[in-house]
């Protein structure tokens, strides 16, 4: 599952380093070489008109500084180097690294949308040793957003049920999922949730697993819950279908168990295992 690696230790502030990795965002893409996946080097930096002043520091990782930097879409780019969507470097750059970029990217997200103040519309400055943006003229103070989500997989005895969204961007059927809302906890997600997509109410939740999910701000925090009743009725603002399965049935598409938490979440709870 994509997660930040043992080897990882967070910064607040730069710090001087033989290696350097740099993150550096074109819009919403990263850009790594056409040919190898590497980031770009001192150079290449350089000529895109990067200054240090202008890098964030995420962290170390192993022994390497890792930083990040962004860039306006449509920014001209040297030869050899190209724009990648994270969800597109899934199985191609190492995880270790790949996990760091989604901690860049969230980072970067966060100082180009809060360069000016929320609230009069001033300037803001970065406040030294926090991951916080000041303004110094009303005072007001942004953090990185954090968007928690809530995923849980419904059970019915030995069935399992699976829905295919209508917003993914797979044709994977998966388990359930939604943004909490202002002054919910995610039990109170979970239930709304599960009534408003399908029309069950459920029981007995229980906790699986957290991941954070870059795309932009996610947290996404996993559970399974019991059926408690109710007939499936769907939300078709949502949820294009959703099917029970059970042992012996037809096992439809589901995410692969890889770098999402939802592959993992199903495979541990397959019907028969």
């Amino acid at each position: 599952m994509l997660q930040t690696p043992p080897s990882f230790t967070p910064l607040l502030a730069a710090r001087e380093q033989d290696l350097v990795q740099n993150f550096v965002f074109c819009g919403d893409e990263l850009l790594v070489g056409e040919a190898d996946l590497a980031l770009p080097g001192a150079l290449v930096c350089a000529a895109l008109g990067i200054r240090t002043a202008d890098f964030l520091p995420v962290g170390l990782l192993d022994d390497a500084y890792c930083r990040v930097a962004w860039l306006p879409k449509g920014t001209p780019l040297p030869e050899g180097l190209r724009p990648r969507r994270l969800r597109a470097l899934f199985g191609a750059m190492e995880e270790g690294p790949l996990a760091v970029a989604g901690r860049a990217w969230q980072i970067a997200e966060w100082a180009r949308t809060h360069r000016f103040c929320g609230a009069c519309g001033g300037p803001t400055t970065h406040v030294a040793g926090e991951r916080c943006m000041r303004c110094p003229a009303c005072g007001h103070m942004a953090y990185p957003r954090i968007s928690p989500a809530m995923m849980v997989l419904v059970r019915r005895g030995p069935e399992i049920l699976l829905a295919r969204h209508n917003n993914s961007p797979t044709r994977f059927y998966t388990a359930l999922a939604g943004f909490l809302e202002a002054g919910e906890s995610i039990e109170e997600a979970i239930h709304r949730e599960v009534f408003e997509e399908v029309g069950l109410q459920v029981k007995d939740l229980r906790y699986f697993a957290s991941q954070s999910w870059p795309f932009p701000h996610s947290l996404m925090i996993a559970f399974t819950a019991e059926y408690a009743g109710g007939e499936i009725r769907l939300d078709e603002n949502e949820i294009a279908e959703a099917v029970w399965v059970g042992p012996g049935d037809a096992m439809p598409s589901i995410p692969p168990r890889g770098l999402s938490i939802a592959g993992h979440l199903i495979e541990a709870h397959l019907p028969g295992h």
